[in-house]
């Protein structure tokens, strides 16, 4: 059988490598990132008939310069290759037949094919591959491919090189599957993916080169992996990101800078790790961020700036943490247009007077709102576990001052009873000198 689409474009991809230097690395980029005074003139034929009219059908992006290859209609069947202000015409027989043309349209203008076992729609380009027992991610999905739902399968890994070619898919979905491993360039091509959903898997690290492909991504699912640490490459190209869901995986630490490229995320969900602190660096980036979800970690530890960054934030989750204490300092940066909600429900409080201070310094912040404040059972001390604090709040400090005041009428009376005595026993001394005396002048 004919080589297909896909076939043609490795094989061009593997003759285009000699006209860039052995020490520059390059990879496929999407045509939104291709600077439009670079583009060339010659646009015609596939590139109208596949509807991207004025946009190469893919592009090499090297560290210094760009690189277009096009499929042309031009009478000598040519593909060039764009470097900066200089053009190569290559021949298209070294790519393919001329006779291949053809077949080359047809891939383009859509192929017909449909992955065996699944269903095709192609008047709106979705194919549904759900809970069809696959174990491999199929290879003759259609080019215009726009939603590709293999969700439910078994799919153990996902191959190299899995998805090329599928350069309109814009939702991929491959949650509740067994996948350990992503292999290194398995989401290439996926220049305009917009959404991703690997939930439910069984993930332990993503590759260093998991976002090299993901600069129009979205939506990012992670939720209920295996995900024990994120390193800083993995996710440094995700600049686009809105919504990022870490949720239910056995994060402990986060590294500094780890999420400095999602300046523009608005949704981070971080519930159900193993997270012990919430510390100064992450979050330095996320002015834009909405919603932090930091619910049922181990956090014992909010540092003081950790939450200075989040001007945009509208609701905090941290029920279900291991916090005691927390200092007021720590929510003063939040300072969103609208109000700030808290919640801060099953933690082991200590229920004090300073405690009673943060919590009554938050009540009358306009902008700051403990949506669960009813919730709040104390942890301690002894007689008062289990009490609520809405309910023991206001006799904290009144405790405390009554001890305070006790202690304090304590040590006054000691002082007291001890300026007397030594009264008495400076009256007596004095007696007894006037008596000495006395006896000597007899």
């Amino acid at each position: 059988m004919m080589a297909g689409f896909r076939d043609l474009l490795m094989l061009c991809d593997d003759l285009v490598k000699p006209l860039i230097p052995l020490y520059q690395k390059y990879s496929l980029v999407s045509p939104r990132t291709f600077p439009e005074r670079e583009q060339p003139s010659l646009l015609v034929g596939i590139n109208y008939l596949s509807g991207t009219k004025h946009q190469p059908i893919f592009y090499l992006n090297t560290v210094q310069r760009w690189f277009a290859v096009i499929f042309s209609t031009s009478p000598e069947h040519s593909i060039f290759v764009k470097k900066k202000k200089k053009t190569f015409g290559i021949n298209a027989m070294l790519c393919a037949a001329v006779k291949l043309l053809p077949l080359l349209f047809i891939s383009i203008l859509g192929s017909t094919s449909c992955p065996d076992r699944c269903r095709c729609f192609h008047s709106s380009d979705l194919v549904d591959c759900q809970s069809r027992e696959l174990t491999r991610i199929a290879q003759d999905v259609p080019e215009g491919t726009w939603l590709l739902d293999f969700s439910r399968n078994r799919l153990t890994e996902v191959q190299s090189n899995a998805f090329i070619g599928l350069w309109s898919l814009r939702i991929l979905l491959l949650s509740n599957n067994s996948i350990e491993t992503l292999e290194p360039q398995s989401l290439s091509s996926l220049q305009f993916l917009e959404i991703l959903d690997l939930s439910f898997n069984r993930l332990q690290q993503l590759p260093g080169d998991f976002s090299q492909s993901l600069g129009s991504l979205l939506e990012l699912r992670l939720r209920h992996n295996l995900l024990t640490h994120l390193s800083p490459p993995a996710m440094d190209k995700l600049e686009n990101l809105r919504k990022l869901d870490l949720s239910h995986n056995a994060l402990q630490t986060m590294d500094a800078g780890l999420l400095n490229a999602l300046g523009h995320l608005r949704y981070l969900n971080l519930e159900g790790n193993k997270l012990d602190a919430l510390e100064d660096h992450l979050l330095t980036r996320q002015q834009r961020l909405e919603v932090l979800h930091l619910g049922h970690n181990n956090i014992s530890l909010i540092e003081s700036e950790a939450l200075a960054p989040l001007r945009s934030l509208n609701l905090l989750g941290l029920r279900g943490n291991r916090l005691e204490h927390v200092h007021f300092r720590v929510f003063l940066g939040l300072r969103a247009s609208s109000t700030t909600y808290l919640q801060l429900a099953l933690n082991p409080w200590t229920c004090d007077c300073e405690l009673h201070r943060v919590f009554s310094k938050i009540q009358h912040v306009r902008y700051l709102k403990v949506e669960d404040y009813k919730e709040i059972v104390c942890e301690g001390p002894g007689p008062l576990a289990g009490a609520s604090l809405a309910l023991m709040d206001s006799q904290l400090c009144v405790a405390e001052t009554s001890a305070v005041l006790v202690i304090t009428i304590t040590v006054v009376m000691g002082v007291i009873c001890a300026l007397v005595k030594a009264k008495r026993n400076s009256s007596s001394k004095q007696s007894v000198s006037e008596s000495d005396a006395q006896a000597l002048e007899k």
